[in-house]
């Protein structure tokens, strides 16, 4: 029987309707940062042909050839060799975390395209995930239409590229970092290949994360000549730490609800289903305004999310599978409609699926791979990481650098190892979410357009005593409210930036 085969390894394999299907999560989430996104994204969008495994070796090579340097005298009128070394260890340097003191390799902050070639890969060994797919799968999965996603895919690049609009910083960066490259290197637009995404009707009849995500791309792209270049990347890796959580997030709540439809059905506790466009909106794809809530602890609502993910994942399968045992052949699963046309052959199959031994084969598997579907190892432990160190304010092993990372979601409450992670925003955030929810308006608008844009992101905040709040304190510090002590919920919000 085919279901046995998946039985025996169930997260190496997917059946190909779960696999092909616009909930699936895809690629896989690992490890990840901020800085590793926008590195990845860097190759991603135009580095064609590197590697993320490439990445540790060149970046070694680069030092290799810095130190080398060092030893010889030059007189060419190039920056000097002690300069160099200064601008790669001290100039654009990333802080490293506690757990990599005794590792070395190549750590830097993606300023400029170029640095990516040397920095930024998930791992430091073996064959590191690609973020930068993730990132490709969400604006594709986001734009109105497949025209208007590589039309979002050619701005970014251009944006991402370093021109003669730049500042004269990052415009001297990327020549001398050019200078070094390879000779079969070179920076130029990749193609936005078909990944898999809603059909254009789908997607302009709901609101989901990776269509906002999209939303606050134009408008991160649209502030770039109101800064230099290393506040506008700030602002970009903070829009892709929360786009691309909150996407996975979201995508875990929709297998969720589908397994719990689909349970229902075979164990008889529900004799209906969706059968409309809009049914099936509603109860699969909404977007919950409380994935993440301001101020409290993140971490059990990112293992929550997670775990009802896998366990989703493990039963969807285990039903697809079994039909295919039936002889029963599911279609692409790549719509609304696809979603009701898989509903409704469950419940017309119940009566067989159920006498298959469907449910007990689930809690037998469950039960086997408990560790994983709690997230202490495997698939399980490799969401949280992405989720935990992507949207978490970076630890550095340096304590007078914590402050480097200004772009972070989540931060300790308290210096200890053991103090909780709380949802927070740094001022990098605070900034580019400000902007984005206000760059398609003209003048100030309530905080309450704030809260509505982080809740599409599936994060809730009580406007009720925002002025005591952190969030209150930073809009204050940044001059990002016309402040009034009695306004709270009609506090209005200023444009942070004259564009």
């Amino acid at each position: 029987m085919l279901i046995d085969d998946f039985l025996a390894s169930p997260w190496k394999k997917s059946h190909e309707a779960f696999e092909d299907s616009v909930f699936n999560i895809r690629p896989a989430p690992e490890f990840s940062t901020g800085e590793v996104l926008l590195s990845s994204l860097y190759r991603a969008s135009g580095f064609a042909g590197i590697a993320e495994n490439r990445v540790k070796s060149q970046g070694d090579e680069l030092g290799k050839a810095a130190d080398k340097a060092r030893k010889k005298a030059t007189n060419d009128g190039s920056i000097q060799p002690d300069t160099w070394r200064t601008v790669l260890d001290r100039l654009v340097q990333s802080p490293k975390v506690a757990q990599q003191s005794s590792k070395r390799f190549m750590s830097l902050s993606p300023v400029v395209p170029d640095v990516a070639l040397y920095s930024g890969a998930a791992r430091l060994a073996g064959s590191p995930w690609n973020p930068g797919q993730l990132v490709k799968r969400m604006i594709q999965m986001g734009a109105p239409s497949d025209d208007a996603a590589t039309d979002v895919w050619r701005r970014l690049h251009d944006a991402l590229s370093v021109g003669e609009n730049d500042d004269v910083w990052a415009c001297w960066l990327e020549e001398e970092f050019k200078g070094r490259r390879n000779g079969d290197i070179s920076w130029s637009a990749t193609n936005l290949p078909h990944l898999g995404a809603f059909p254009p009707a789908d997607r302009s009849s709901f609101n989901y994360p990776a269509k906002q995500f999209v939303a606050d791309l134009d408008g991160i792209i649209s502030a770039k000549s109101a800064m230099t270049r290393r506040q506008w990347i700030s602002l970009l890796e903070s829009v892709l730490r929360i786009g691309s959580v909150s996407h996975m997030l979201w995508l875990c709540d929709v297998n969720d609800r589908i397994w719990k439809i689909i349970r229902a059905v075979v164990e008889g506790s529900l004799s209906n289903v969706a059968v409309s466009q809009h049914e099936v909106i509603e109860q699969v794809f909404t977007v919950k305004k409380r994935m993440l809530s301001f101020g409290h602890p993140a971490i059990p609502m990112l293992r929550d999310y997670s775990s009802k993910y896998l366990a989703a994942r493990l039963g969807i399968n285990m039903t697809l599978w079994s039909l295919a045992d039936m002889g029963i052949k599911v279609g692409k699963i790549e719509s609304i409609e696809g979603v009701r046309a898989l509903l409704s052959s469950v419940l017309q199959n119940a009566a067989r699926l159920s006498g298959s031994g469907l449910i007990a084969a689930y809690h037998k598997v469950h039960d086997r791979e408990v560790r994983t579907i709690t997230c202490r190892k495997g698939v399980g432990a490799n969401l949280m990481e992405f989720a935990q160190y992507t949207l978490g304010q970076r630890q550095t092993m340096d304590e007078t650098l914590r402050g480097y990372d200004q772009g972070y979601f989540l931060k300790k409450r308290g210096s200890s190892r053991s103090a909780p992670w709380i949802l927070a925003l740094g001022p990098a955030s605070v900034l580019a979410m400000a902007h984005c929810c206000l760059h398609e308006v003209n003048g100030p608008r309530s905080v309450q357009r704030l809260a509505a844009h982080l809740a599409s992101y599936g994060i809730e905040f009580d406007l009720h005593g925002l002025n005591d709040s952190d969030l209150g304190r930073q809009l204050r510090m940044l001059g990002l409210v016309l402040d009034s002590p009695d306004a709270e919920s009609g506090m209005l919000l200023v444009p942070p930036f004259a564009i």
